[in-house]
């Protein structure tokens, strides 16, 4: 994915600057959660969706939450794809803004809490399956933020570890038993 956008409408050239971060590394990811909450507010009015945008800011970075709508399922898609690209295009909103790389975090009618969940347990019940058999165990590709997760969940059984192998968009998990 490119990290610029070279295409600006009229509307975007008239603006003199990217809007200056507020001094602070806490206020600037509230800017950064403000503005994003702007660019999706628009966006659910342009689709006509109902929602409430809540904003955030945990483990330094700004975290920005849809909730309450009965079409937000749609912006969700399968398996967070739909939610993945919003995500990025929020990013690259603010970027527009601040003249910064944002790592903000998008969630969308609780997804990826859920999904985080699930994903906890995946890597916990395997990890301990490994550690039962001594076998190695491959997962399903999945994005940088599953991966993540189940990591983090795999570190809490001792005796197995985990890492990643293969290239975006098939790279995925494998746990195996520590030597």
């Amino acid at each position: 994915m490119s990290e610029t956008v070279d295409t600006i409408d009229a509307d975007q050239e008239e603006k003199t600057a990217p809007a200056e971060p507020k001094a602070g590394g806490e206020d600037a990811l509230v800017q950064e959660g403000d503005i994003a909450g702007d660019y999706l507010e628009r966006l659910l009015d342009l689709l006509d969706y109902d929602g409430d945008i809540d904003l955030d800011v945990e483990a330094g970075r700004a975290i920005v939450s849809i909730d309450g709508g009965d079409d937000l399922e749609k912006l969700v898609g399968p398996r967070g794809t739909v939610l993945e690209a919003l995500q990025e295009l929020t990013r690259l909103a603010v970027q527009q803004e601040t003249g910064s790389r944002s790592r903000l975090m998008l969630d969308i009618a609780g997804w990826r809490a859920d999904r985080r969940e699930e994903l906890r347990e995946l890597g916990r019940s395997t990890a301990e399956s490994v550690l039962a058999s001594g076998e190695r165990v491959r997962l399903q590709p999945m994005s940088p933020f599953e991966r993540k997760v189940v990591h983090d969940a795999v570190a809490t059984v001792k005796g197995v570890t985990s890492e990643s192998e293969g290239e975006d968009p098939k790279r995925r998990v494998v746990i195996f038993p520590e030597d």
